[in-house]
């Protein structure tokens, strides 16, 4: 059961959601009215203003389909179940959902409350949608499974992305000196985030650059073969793109799928509320157009993230 401020839901029984129903990706989407979730023990239903689009996240939920895609969403609290204290009705909050249930892409979601953080106050839905999935990465990536430290040298293949420019500015305030690869433009961007060294991706980093402490690597492929080679001895490679190869126990390796953490999730709102992080946002489009912003999400050349505007769709009260 659910309740709002004054004891009832005030949430109509129906919604529009954007899902998946067949495998394929974008052909395989369709805007749907559906029955609007219940919070359950534990959980708390979110009024959408904002989910942002992950790459191929339209493969994920195959074996549950039909699904509404979406992993990051920024909204309103509208109703919790009758045990949650954590979040109230009318918080402001944004979150990455857990991936085996249905995402965000809809004017209601369901999810537990144990990973609803304050939206930060700097932002608006829009940006704030933009965090959740890239920012953690980010951090999990350098601080939980890289431990980096002040003073040590990380180097961030594709320091201009999603999820790399985050970790750019995460080194950096980290007091990391940070050496980053990206490509065109992206070398600028990544200068403009606080990287201290920027080379073309296509370089061949094992003649221009001493060995570092810890590689992030957030693009998988022949910048990922080659990097054992520029960690050091006892060093870290963390890869968020595919399993980085064998190094003969030289250095540690790692490959992770981020997680939810409200935890977490706060402290990057946090520096986000005081300048030290900005996000990236690609380009909008509201939920009816969802076909078109996943197509978006495919193709080269993004600088951050595909969001929806849900609330484009309704007046809110």
């Amino acid at each position: 059961m659910a309740r709002d401020a004054d004891g009832s839901t005030g949430i109509p029984q129906t919604m529009g959601a954007l899902r998946v129903h067949a495998p394929g990706g974008v052909p395989g989407l369709g805007l749907d009215e559906v029955a609007t979730p219940t919070a359950r023990a534990g959980e708390a239903i979110v009024r959408v203003y904002a989910a942002a689009i992950t790459r191929d996240e339209l493969e994920w939920p195959v074996d549950r389909l039909p699904a509404i895609p979406s992993y990051e969403v920024s909204g309103v609290v509208a109703a919790v179940a009758l045990d949650v204290e954590a979040v109230a009705v009318g918080d402001e909050v944004f979150a990455l959902t857990p991936f085996d249930r249905d995402g965000g892409a809809a004017d209601y979601a369901v999810a537990p409350a144990s990973v609803l953080a304050a939206k930060p106050g700097k932002l608006d839905h829009v940006e704030s949608a933009a965090v959740p999935l890239a920012a953690l990465s980010a951090w999990q990536g350098l601080f939980d499974h890289g431990v980096l430290r002040p003073g040590q040298r990380v180097l961030i293949h594709g320091a201009a992305g999603g999820v790399g420019h985050f970790a750019t500015q995460l080194a950096r305030w980290r007091g990391a000196h940070v050496i980053a690869t990206a490509s065109g433009e992206g070398v600028g961007i990544a200068l403009g985030l606080g990287a201290h060294e920027v080379f073309d991706r296509s370089a061949d980093l094992t003649t221009e650059l001493g060995l570092v402490d810890l590689v992030f690597d957030t693009a998988g492929g022949e910048s990922l073969v080659r990097s054992p080679a520029l960690v050091r001895d006892g060093g870290t490679l963390v890869s968020i793109a595919e399993e980085p190869p064998s190094s003969d126990g030289r250095i540690a390796t790692t490959y992770f799928v981020v997680e939810p953490s409200r935890q977490q999730l706060s402290e990057i709102a946090g520096l986000l509320d005081a300048g030290v992080l900005e996000p990236m946002v690609d380009s909008v489009y509201p939920l009816e157009d969802g076909p078109a912003a996943f197509d978006r999400s495919l193709q080269p050349g993004k600088r951050g993230k595909v969001v929806l505007r849900v609330t484009d769709r309704t007046a809110i009260p």
